[in-house]
């Protein structure tokens, strides 16, 4: 195939002088040379030249059209394949932990918040602890709250700690093989067996770096074993719907990092074991209406977050253990 190229015409010439001025000119004189032997011998003409430019070109924008469509192609799997193929193998088996959360698909599909929930908030609301009754005007406000010494009362404050949990898992048959949404944060362990691996100075980092987790307790005996330790907090609603599983916390210094929960309940935590400071943040595009600020909690509190408004994150005094329960209610 010729491209034509010699002294070119209308708007086929005015493209080729832009090729003229990318590519140089003795390398397109040679090219003219090659096009008007080319003429010469009668085999081609000008319109035959036109028309393979038109297709060579046709081509490169088919080409473009092709990547294009590639491109959504890529979009559309992550963005809606992915979750549409977790969702059915999570049914077929059974389970809700066949895949780790996709927060990237999340964050980029989450709604533009309006900004009411964080508009005048520069601090949560501390309350004693109180009663149903008197909680009943605050239970599903997106305002950060904490309820001091709600769960002081709580045998997990006494009884619920490191080795507890890990002899608990190692007792039950499956236990370590039914954790779902395992989080490691900033640590060096993937997984609850990792955890339990570990020697005992480093479970209680008299050596070694330091280490936080975080899992859902969705093995129904293992379940029921930690909520003989704690009751529904005792001032939430009666017709306050509960999940079938609870997450625990654990470990030191370096919390959760900023995120959202994608959860589609209100969340509490209890904070069991050792200091925590909450750093929350609202959404991006309410930077300009509202600010972000932190809050200090102590063992035996309970807080309460809208977690799916709120970003937020976790840390731990250096050289503190923390242990927390945390569930949803809505």
């Amino acid at each position: 195939m010729f491209l034509f190229i010699s002294r070119p015409m209308g708007t086929l010439g005015n493209r080729m002088r832009a090729v003229r001025d990318r590519l140089g000119d003795d390398f397109l004189d040679k090219l003219d040379e090659l096009h008007l032997n080319a003429l010469r011998t009668g085999l081609v003409s000008t319109v035959d030249l036109q028309e393979a430019y038109r297709k060579a070109r046709d081509m490169n924008a088919n080409q473009n059209r092709l990547n294009f469509l590639w491109l959504l192609g890529i979009i559309f799997f992550i963005m809606v394949a992915t979750p549409v193929f977790y969702e059915t193998i999570s049914f077929l088996l059974g389970v809700r932990c066949f895949l780790p959360n996709n927060h990237l698909v999340w964050e980029a599909t989450r709604p533009i918040s309006d900004c009411e929930f964080c508009k005048g908030v520069v601090a949560p609301l501390i309350l004693p602890n109180l009663t149903r009754e008197d909680f009943a005007r605050y239970a599903y406000s997106s305002r950060p709250i904490i309820v001091k010494k709600a769960v002081a009362h709580w045998p997990a404050e006494r009884s619920l700690n490191y080795t507890y949990i890990k002899e608990l898992y190692e007792s039950v048959p499956g236990a370590l093989d039914t954790v779902c949404q395992f989080q490691h944060f900033n640590s060096d362990l993937k997984s609850l067996r990792d955890v339990f691996k570990m020697s005992p100075k480093r479970a209680n980092l008299s050596e070694g770096a330091p280490w936080f987790v975080g899992w859902s307790v969705c093995h129904p005996t293992v379940l029921t074993e930690l909520r003989k330790l704690y009751p529904r907090p005792h001032f939430l609603p009666v017709d306050a719907e509960m999940p079938n599983t609870d997450y625990i916390l654990m470990g030191y210094e370096q919390g959760a990092v900023m995120h959202l929960d994608y959860i589609p309940r209100l969340m509490w935590q209890a904070q069991l074991q050792g200091n925590k400071s909450w750093f929350l943040s609202p959404a991006p595009e309410c930077d300009h209406q509202c600010q972000s600020f932190f809050f200090y909690v102590e063992p035996g509190d309970a807080v309460l977050v809208d977690t799916r408004t709120w970003y937020h994150a976790n840390t731990i005094p250096r050289g503190q253990f923390s242990l927390t329960v945390q569930s949803e209610y809505g």
